[in-house]
């Protein structure tokens, strides 16, 4: 039998009907294949505890309280729909009892200390994950399937101490995994693992950063040398652009993974940016399809694109909510090391660079940062401005843009490609404010301000036939 890992998100296992219909997937498939399940928090749970913990240091215990019972009814009500045996919907509000206690008594603590440091604020958010789990795993249970459940820990899931966004040391991970799940799966037994949870080499929980459940699927799958990684989320697959967006998107069958990669970071749902390094590198396809219409076979992602696809550009999607950020100083022209001063002093913040353009002059570099973080960027560069020896002589900002990326494999050598993006939107009588492409030559990103954004994805779409892909 083939082997795959089954991702479920946090609409798929929404409500406790969702994860029924989660069950049934798992039921219909393990007929067929060795089927290992990875699920996600509750929608929006992962927020809420995040909110809690953040409140909880302000040593509010009846706030902790509160929550902590109507966490506990959304999950019990969560269970009453997912699991029809009495017995099994016992035992399983007795292990979600037993983990939001130890929730509380977490969050209390917090309360006392008055401080939620990177390490607690992981362990607290692990809980999402924790509480679901077994609720997938009694649903599964009810179809008579044997099944057993793990946090990304106990699966065996080792990671580095960078807490919040852990990276796998995929040697432990890869002996540990298999030790611990492949016996079962060799006996027909399926295991529910955790997403986004892990733990470092002395056992502290860890987590591989927001949305990281897809990265939990990718790690199992290349552990367990699996034929598939299926991503279940609530979209048909990967579309030609945000359909909110432009109404004739349409659905891209097939994907190689630096597309897919590409598309993620630029917002494309389904899919998490950092997933696709573990299977890429052992040549693993992966599948997003729709938990709510199971019938569609989706988006298969691929080392290589379609061979023979004559569109050229395969995407073009849109990011928005960020900003400009122009740090400009005569004295940085010829001046070894000028620009990594800027970068370092980013990134001892914290802050993001998204997309960088630079001058051939020296003298000015634009960067794309997120929009909320623009103060503190400011504040940072300007107030290391005496240490960085005259080199910047101003820094400023333009926060009403969008980054608009045009994506496609087959881009790459493609003449006069470039310029056929930009005459669309010169023809549109917008203004392009700073322009990036990468050596892959897979993506063209470009900046306009936010008003035109919308206008530009539809020109693009347009011009590009995507709406016939």
């Amino acid at each position: 039998m083939k082997k795959v890992v089954m991702k479920f998100g946090g609409t798929s296992v929404g409500t406790g009907e969702n994860i029924r219909q989660v069950a049934s997937i798992v039921t219909q498939y393990s007929k067929e294949y060795k089927i290992t399940v990875v699920v996600s928090a509750l929608a929006g749970v992962t927020n809420k505890l995040l909110e809690i913990a953040c409140q909880a240091k302000k040593g509010d215990e009846k706030l902790v309280k509160d929550f902590t019972n109507e966490l506990l009814q959304k999950h019990k009500e969560a269970v009453e729909s997912a699991i029809v045996s009495k017995p099994l919907q016992k035992k399983v509000n007795q292990r979600i009892e037993e983990i939001i206690a130890e929730l509380g008594k977490i969050l209390t603590g917090i309360c006392y200390v008055g401080e939620l440091t990177p390490k607690s604020k992981d362990y607290v958010v692990s809980f999402g994950e924790r509480l679901s789990a077994p609720i997938v795993w009694g649903a599964i249970q009810n179809n008579n399937l044997e099944t057993q459940c793990f946090t990304g820990k106990e699966a065996g899931i080792v990671t580095d101490s960078n807490f919040g966004e852990a990276d796998p040391l995929m040697d432990f991970t890869v002996h540990l995994v298999r030790e611990r799940l492949e016996p079962l799966l060799e006996k027909g037994v399926i295991p529910v693992v955790t997403g986004f949870i892990a733990a470092n080499q002395d056992g502290i929980v860890t987590t591989v950063g927001r949305g990281g459940s897809d990265y939990t699927a990718t790690i199992l799958g290349v552990a367990l040398e699996v034929d598939e990684v299926w991503i279940w989320t609530d979209v048909d697959g990967i579309m030609t652009t945000d359909p909110k967006l432009v109404t004739t998107a349409k659905l891209l069958p097939q994907l190689s993974y630096q597309e897919a990669a590409e598309m993620a970071i630029f917002g494309a749902k389904a899919m998490h940016p950092r997933a696709l390094g573990p299977v890429s590198k052992e040549t693993i396809p992966v599948r997003i399809r729709n938990t709510f219409h199971p019938e569609n076979v989706g988006t298969l992602i691929t080392k290589e694109p379609v061979a023979d696809a004559k569109q050229v550009v395969k995407a073009v999607a849109m990011i928005k909510n960020v900003a400009m950020l122009n740090v400009n100083g005569a004295a940085m022209v010829g001046a070894p090391g000028s620009y990594t001063k800027v970068f370092e002093i980013l990134g001892r913040n914290n802050i993001n660079i998204m997309m960088i353009s630079a001058a051939a002059s020296e003298a000015n570099i634009s960067m794309i940062i997120k929009r909320d973080m623009v103060s503190r960027a400011i504040s940072n560069i300007e107030i290391a401005l005496s240490g960085l020896g005259g080199l910047v002589s101003e820094v400023t900002v333009e926060e009403d843009v969008a980054v608009v990326a045009v994506i496609g494999a087959y881009m790459k050598g493609n003449l006069g490609l470039a310029s056929k993006v930009f005459a669309i939107v010169a023809k549109k009588g917008i203004n392009i404010h700073m322009i990036a492409q990468g050596s892959s030559e897979l993506n063209i990103s470009f900046v306009v301000k936010e008003k035109d954004g919308i206008e530009v994805i539809k020109a693009i779409h347009e011009e590009f036939s995507l709406d016939k892909a």
